[in-house]
């Protein structure tokens, strides 16, 4: 069942209380921190330690100055516990071809704890993320997927979308 308030919509689901769907905001960023070293910790198994700790304490003002301006982030609560999130950079680029309105999205850091996973609760989130960015007016959202989060995005009709161009980075350091 799902119900609805001013502030996201709940969840009501066997075997749970209930869980909560909704927009996170500034007054949450430790908690983002949380999940996003979460999400590192997993993914980057190549990552020092001392890395690791560099990176938790730039995100806090990271967040601070980006939450609601240009990245947006949704999320999960089983009770006042964040379970999943994930983050929507958005920018302005010169409109071309691929972007008329030169507005658009990128993905970051989809992540559910593992216990709280395979049970639609990321698919959910993402929805929401999308929604948002239909309300935004983005020509669109893409992501770099992983191979555990390659079969949610196909199953929400993200598509491998081939380069014309090379990618390319130079490093500064």
């Amino acid at each position: 069942m799902v119900l609805q308030d001013g502030f996201g919509e709940f969840v009501i689901r066997e075997g749970m209380e209930k869980m909560k769907f909704c927009s996170i905001h500034k007054k949450e960023c430790a908690s983002l921190v949380d999940m996003r070293m979460l999400f590192l910790r997993e993914d980057g198994k190549d990552v020092s330690e001392e890395q690791f700790c560099k990176i938790e304490e730039n995100l806090p003002s990271y967040f601070e100055k980006h939450i609601d301006k240009d990245c947006f982030a949704f999320g999960a609560y089983d009770h006042e516990r964040i379970v999943s999130v994930a983050l929507l950079l958005t920018m302005e680029k010169p409109s071309n071809l691929r972007f008329m309105t030169g507005r658009i999205g990128e993905v970051l850091n989809v992540y559910t704890i593992p216990e709280y996973r395979r049970q639609g609760i990321a698919t959910r989130v993402m929805q929401m993320l999308l929604d948002f960015a239909k309300e935004k007016n983005l020509d669109f959202v893409e992501l770099k997927a992983t191979k555990n989060g390659y079969p949610l995005y196909k199953k929400l009709c993200f598509v491998e979308s081939p380069a014309t161009y090379i990618s390319m980075k130079h490093m500064l350091e």
